[in-house]
């Protein structure tokens, strides 16, 4: 049997074992090429053609073999607040158009000097990022405690407090592994938490940032992202909430743009 499924394949490097194979040593290191195929030959000839593994019905009935892992669905849409057809193509089309522009002129933006006032977080610093874009009032949880009762001009806006907005020159700096890691840390932070205008903008930002085709860590994310914003989605109680077209985008260019269909809203 074994002479048969070798003639089947054609020896790359053919060794003649000579008369007798007994004079090879398994056990010595080969003194020279020839003698190192030879032990090679031999070493495979005495493995045995089917191998049966030893296992004890014991110790698998000590462990649970079976795993159950649960898929959370994507809430469908309320009625009356699924967006029309028309409209996903839209947001899509236009979407698609900001992706262009943000990759022609990442160059052009990447090299104008950022204000003295907008230090970027490493890399790895999360936390840096949610109050970076989030702002301090939002992350602490303060937006509605007593430093909002000072209404704070346009010439002194405190992007500290507030969020610094996704400016070109601050996204077209970052990198695909710093966009997804910043994807993945609001994100989490969303699971948690109510949906804010400083996270829609970022969100939708580091999406546009997103290159194609995508790694299978962003698939997970933003899945998640549209899994949550359908959540939240389907707890409010009026069309008119202002959350509800970002929502609506957001789970859009998932399940449109990047081609997340079983996601996707299916207007009747």
């Amino acid at each position: 049997m074994k002479c048969d499924a070798e003639d089947l394949m054609p020896r790359l490097l053919p060794v003649e074992f000579g008369e007798s194979s007994t004079d090879v040593d398994l056990k010595a290191p080969p003194r020279n090429p020839q003698e190192y195929l030879r032990q090679v030959q031999l070493e495979a000839s005495l493995c045995p053609e089917v191998a049966v593994a030893q296992i004890d019905p014991k110790k698998l009935k000590k462990k649970k073999q079976t795993v159950n892992a649960s898929v959370a669905e994507c809430h469908a849409a309320p009625e009356g607040f699924c967006p029309s057809l028309g409209w996903q193509r839209q947001q899509v089309g236009h979407f698609s158009d900001v992706r262009q522009s943000i990759a022609k002129n990442r160059k052009h933006w990447s090299s104008q000097n950022l204000d003295d006032n907008v230090l970027m977080p490493k890399l790895t610093d999360e936390e840096g990022w949610k109050r970076f874009c989030l702002g301090e009032k939002v992350y602490l949880g303060t937006s509605s405690s007593h430093t909002d009762a000072e209404p704070e001009t346009e010439t002194a806006l405190d992007y500290s407090k507030v969020g610094f907005p996704p400016f070109q020159s601050i996204v077209s700096r970052l990198n695909q592994s710093t966009v997804l890691m910043v994807l993945e840390t609001l994100i989490t932070w969303f699971e948690e938490q109510d949906f804010v205008p400083q996270l829609g903008r970022w969100l939708y930002a580091l999406l546009a940032c997103l290159e194609k085709p995508l790694l299978p860590e962003a698939h997970s994310s933003i899945r998640q992202l549209a899994r949550r914003c359908a959540q939240l989605r389907s707890t409010l109680e009026s069309q008119e909430d202002e959350k509800l077209p970002a929502l609506n985008l957001l789970i859009c260019l998932v399940a449109r743009y990047f081609e997340q269909n079983d996601l996707a809203d299916q207007p009747e």
